[in-house]
């Protein structure tokens, strides 16, 4: 194990095959796969964003508009120079974005979303460095429209779940945040900037202001897409999608070829892809005989008073899953999206639509992956000689090939299962030569016997294992560290269980992890 300084959090980085973590289809896609290449623009490189930025012919009314909308978003906060600089940028045409989204999570929720932030951050300086006549931009898309508020209620800190309960419905960004105080008092010395967040009036405020605390001093634009003049930019599609259903027929053409490729699919193309959103409100709207109704409500429309209400009031419409990339599209000069391995294979579902739009299809980039091995678990590690790869084996896997490696008696019957098979073959051609009927009964004994003999193997090792006993709990206890609960460190605990004993914790991230580099980080602590 290499000897680190004291000021290197990067501890090793593993290739996503040798994580045991990832899909085919996301493995497929990144490598270059052939049958592939036909659903994206290419692969992330440095080199493929310059045919990206020369291919991205985006409106300078459509940057002039978000600059000015994001500038009134951005009263309401401390903005720091560098992110009102990049919002003044947006209006020229020299200037493209990096962007990611995620859920309003309550106080950032897993930790993978610190990673992606840190993705676009990184990403866009070091394009700035290879591309330096380009201005790069990153973006955090907050999905402020999204209903789904079980899935954002909760953090996860030192093993506890806090959860946030509230009986609001519709958009999460709209809901006030009565309630959430709760959780502070569970938390001892919570941070000054979750404090002043959540004094803000609705969700998404509270999470511009949250983000914005971490990342604005490195340029972080926050993005609100819950906006009118924004949602003006799209009727286009809003109107093609509920009166042609053009999105549906064109993302079920790519999907039925993907799916000829032998990929399984994720999103379900709708005859209408938009939900109707107003107040506390966010229902599907869905064609009917006599026109259109909103589900789970009483508002019906007919053509003709959806195509007006389309026309006074389009930010009443929010894109589903399959319309909300092309969205961001209409309103970003963007060259590339930052997403994790589901979210990006079912992007590749979506080039038909940005072709037939005539908006440019981003690059896929796969956000950081990483784990945080704090100072205990560092110091088992080291104590056991595991190697990082060691880390990604299956738990009992693990144990069981320490356990052989540290002992010093026989734990394996191979000896005895060898001359065990030399005496039935023998018992067996003895058996043939007097009657062949006898074959199958000779080798259900011979199965029989040697379920025996793997069963005295199986109590030779568990008892070696408890002769191991430290060994085998540290090795637990490495695996519940990085795997809580046998899920990924990364999509369980929050960045508090680091920061609160490292405050540096976001800059150590920043420092350490490679953007362009597609592979599995693992970082230490200065705690």
């Amino acid at each position: 194990m290499s000897t680190l300084t004291e000021t290197d959090c990067l501890l090793s980085k593993i290739d996503f095959e040798q994580t045991n973590s990832f899909s085919s289809f996301f493995l497929d896609y990144i490598s270059g796969k052939e049958s592939l290449q036909g659903f994206h623009n290419g692969l992330p490189t440095k080199e493929n964003f310059k045919k990206q930025i020369e291919d991205r012919n985006f409106p300078q009314s459509h940057r002039d508009i978000v600059s000015e909308q994001l500038l009134e978003q951005y009263s309401k906060v401390d903005a720091s120079q560098a992110t009102l600089s990049n919002i003044e940028l947006l209006k020229e045409g020299n200037t493209f974005t990096v962007t990611t989204g995620h859920q309003l999570n309550i106080f950032t929720g897993p930790l993978y979303f610190i990673y992606k932030i840190v993705t676009v951050v990184r990403a866009c300086e070091e394009l700035k460095h290879e591309y330096p006549e380009y201005n790069f931009v990153p973006v955090y898309w907050m999905a402020s429209e999204d209903h789904d508020f079980q899935e954002i209620s909760y953090f996860r800190l030192n093993g506890k779940k806090l959860v946030w309960e509230t009986d609001q419905q519709g958009a999460v960004g709209r809901f006030n945040l009565k309630g959430i105080d709760k959780i502070f008092e569970q938390v001892i010395g919570m941070p000054e900037f979750f404090v002043e967040a959540y004094k803000k009036k609705n969700l998404a405020s509270a999470v511009l202001s949250y983000v914005n605390a971490l990342f604005g001093e490195r340029g972080l634009v926050v993005i609100d897409a819950d906006n009118a003049a924004m949602k003006e930019l799209f009727k286009p599609v809003i109107q093609s999608d509920l009166f042609e259903h053009k999105p549906q027929e064109l993302a079920q053409k790519t999907t039925d070829s993907l799916e000829q490729a032998g990929y399984s699919t994720q999103v379900f193309p709708r005859e209408i892809n938009f939900f109707y959103l107003k107040d506390d409100i966010r229902s599907r709207i869905v064609k009917t005989d006599s026109g259109f109704e909103v589900l789970e409500t009483n508002l019906h429309f007919s053509e003709e008073e959806l195509k007006e209400e389309i026309e006074k009031h389009p930010e009443r419409f929010s894109p589903n899953v399959l319309l909300r990339p092309l969205y961001q599209e209409f309103l970003l000069p963007n060259l590339a999206y930052v997403g994790g391995p589901s979210e990006l294979v079912y992007w590749l579902q979506l080039k038909g639509i940005f072709d037939h739009f005539g908006t440019t299809f981003p690059l896929l980039m796969p956000r950081n992956f990483a784990a945080v091995v704090d100072k205990n678990t560092l110091r088992k590690v080291e104590q056991i000689d595991l190697t990082w790869e060691d880390l990604f084996k299956e738990d009992h896997e693990l144990v069981n090939e320490k356990v052989k490696e540290q002992t010093t008696f026989k734990l394996d019957l191979n000896v005895e299962k060898a001359k065990l098979e030399a005496i039935y073959q023998q018992a067996l051609q003895q058996a043939l030569d007097v009657d062949q009927t006898l074959e199958r009964m000779v080798k259900g004994e011979h199965r029989k016997a040697e379920k025996t003999l793997e069963k005295i193997e199986q109590k030779i090792l568990k008892a070696e294992r408890k002769n191991q006993e430290i060994l085998v709990n540290r090795i637990y206890a490495i695996k519940e560290a990085l795997f809580p609960g046998g899920a990924p460190q990364e999509r369980k605990d929050n960045f508090l269980n680091f920061y609160m004993t490292n405050p540096n914790f976001v800059e150590d991230c920043l420092n350490s992890l490679s953007p362009f580099d597609y592979r599995f980080h693992l970082l230490r602590t200065n705690e």
